[in-house]
């Protein structure tokens, strides 16, 4: 009897055959404290977590293989640590296999003393399909699961940076809201359909993605469902001409039914892009109308590339709507682009990225 309460005290119903991996045992309980200001950061593996800022991090979605180090720190932290969960829709329409997976992940959960799960489906839906209603069965059993089997435990869904639609992405989103904890909104990749001109733009222009926030709003979504999502990569398109003006033309790459998308260009950390600047042809520069900085450069071959990214200036702009929208927090794709080295500079431009996370006042641009 007494061993049966050591495993259920530390290891919160998880089987006693599953050993902590911890220093200690305490650090293998799940988190179940709500936090009032969520700052949610997207992991994709190694040990770049060691050089997070931990004062502000509240929960990391692990998109990386699973780290038991890196569970035990988050815990020490007070922060969660969650599962992805990622699935072909047309698997779970069926509503034993839908079951299935809710089991296998809460199971999985449990065995490597996790928090919860983001759950991330970027797939196309067409409205009142069977994917649409599976989609949104989903959610709703999963959380149901996690919060029964894991009382405290956290669940959230990913939807893009806009409800109407984008990238044919027709969700029942205000009942997914309702169902889960929260939605991480990916503002960014923005240009996904591109409808007008095929030119480089921001990749999370701030007027665009403050208004996309206020229609989820009028969709009767509770702002402390939602998480603002921002960008810590840019976007390098080549241009396929280059106006006096400054205008980056580029190729036609259609997406979804747009003719044009930001897939013409390529995705580039920010850390990359930091090294590059100073030696680039324009230096940074910044677009009133888009409210984002860019610069432009030339490859070794002569052909001028432009690169549309966020930095400090303009994630505070976006930052500071967060509170005046009540918005539930803020967080990043993802938390390894940044440069972590020992470099003086490289620590200054990581330490403003993070800070622009939560801004006291608008920087100067």
């Amino acid at each position: 009897m007494q061993v049966f309460w050591i495993c259920f005290m530390f290891l919160t119903l998880v089987s006693c055959n599953v050993q902590c991996p911890c220093e200690t045992a305490e650090l293998c309980k799940q988190i179940t404290d709500e936090k009032d200001f969520e700052v949610y950061v997207f992991d994709v593996g190694n040990k770049a977590w060691k050089s997070y800022d931990w004062s502000k991090v509240t929960t990391v979605a692990a998109f990386g293989k699973y780290d038991p180090e890196l569970m035990c720190y988050a815990h020490s932290k007070g922060a969660r640590l969650v599962l992805k969960g990622d699935v072909p829709l047309s698997e779970i329409v069926d509503p034993a296999k839908r079951a299935a997976w809710i089991a296998e992940k809460v199971d999985l959960a449990k065995k490597q003393f996790m928090d919860g799960i983001n759950i991330d489906i970027e797939q196309e839906v067409a409205e009142s399909s069977p994917e649409y209603y599976a989609l949104t069965a989903l959610v709703k059993e999963s959380t149901e699961a996690f919060h029964r089997d894991i009382p405290g435990s956290q669940v959230s869904f990913d939807v893009a940076w806009s409800g109407k639609c984008i990238d044919k992405r027709c969700y029942d989103y205000a009942t997914i809201a309702e169902s889960c904890d929260l939605l991480f909104v990916m503002s960014y990749d923005e240009q996904s359909q591109i409808w007008g001109d095929c030119i480089a733009m921001a990749n999370a222009p701030v007027n665009q993605t403050l208004t996309a926030y206020t229609d989820y709003i009028m969709m009767k979504i509770n702002p402390k469902k939602l998480v603002m999502g921002v960008p810590w990569y840019g976007y390098d398109y080549p241009c396929l001409n280059f106006s006096q003006e400054g205008v980056c033309a580029i190729s036609k790459v259609p997406f979804r039914g747009a003719p044009c998308s930001d897939a013409a260009g390529r995705q580039v950390p920010y850390s990359t892009m930091m090294k590059q600047i100073n030696s680039s042809m324009s230096g940074r520069m910044w677009d009133e109308v888009q409210a984002a900085p860019y610069y432009n450069y030339k490859n070794k071959e002569g052909q001028v590339h432009q690169v549309w990214y966020d930095d400090p200036a303009s994630i505070s702009l976006k930052a500071a709507y967060v509170s005046t929208l009540g918005l539930r927090g803020i967080g990043m794709w993802n938390g390894n682009l940044l440069d972590y080295s020992n470099n003086p500079v490289a620590q200054q431009q990581t330490k403003d990225m993070w800070n622009a996370l939560k801004p006291n006042h608008e920087k100067e641009r």
